[in-house]
């Protein structure tokens, strides 16, 4: 037991491994960190979107941005789109669920913000329509991934795809890297 323990651990340390010596995908990291600062500085807001565990990850790097995360600061203006299960079953309901959050981005999203979509695969419909209304809108987006970037790779004008096709691996570094965003922006407003 101690040894698939052991393994699994191994496993998350080598992809994180890969993304420390891949200097590009660190570039887009520092892009997107210092991109959100203007757009926050400029009024604009950052929505996050995933399902399942991704989903998870979307309200916890919200909650980061809106709450705290190393310093005592003011709430800067983040949310995860899926907290309203009233709205979320009834447009799912209504409408489908693949339209859930670019129903929400067409109604509250504006020029300027930031569309942060977490789909381990890239290939989420519902993710990937909420890119699509936000590319409309002139809303940033950035796409956290796996290795191929499924379909969100052409709607995303930043993407963070992790170098591994295993979606645990995925999402740890997912949250990782969301953590190392957070840092960067709170450092970058309120330093």
């Amino acid at each position: 037991m101690q040894d698939k323990i052991r393994n699994i651990i191994s496993e998350s340390v080598a992809v994180k491994n890969q993304l420390l010596q891949n200097d590009a995908l660190l570039k887009t990291v520092e892009d997107v960190a210092s991109l959100m600062v203007r757009a926050l500085k400029n009024g604009n807001r950052i929505y996050f979107c995933g399902n399942g565990g991704s989903a998870a990850d979307a309200q916890h790097l919200a909650a980061e941005f809106s709450g705290r995360f190393y310093i005592d600061r003011d709430a800067l203006p983040a949310e995860a789109l899926h907290c309203n299960t009233s709205y979320i079953t009834a447009v799912g309901n209504d409408y489908g669920y693949d339209l859930v959050y670019a129903r929400l981005i067409k109604g509250i999203g504006n020029k300027g913000d930031f569309l942060v979509g977490l789909s381990t695969s890239g290939n989420s419909p519902n993710i990937i329509k909420a890119l699509e209304v936000a590319r409309e809108k002139g809303i940033v987006t950035v796409g956290f991934t796996g290795e191929t970037g499924g379909k969100m790779k052409e709607l995303c004008d930043h993407l963070l795809n992790i170098p591994s096709t295993n979606t645990p691996r995925i999402q740890e570094s997912h949250i990782m890297l969301g953590h190392i965003v957070c840092q960067l922006v709170e450092e970058q407003y309120f330093g």
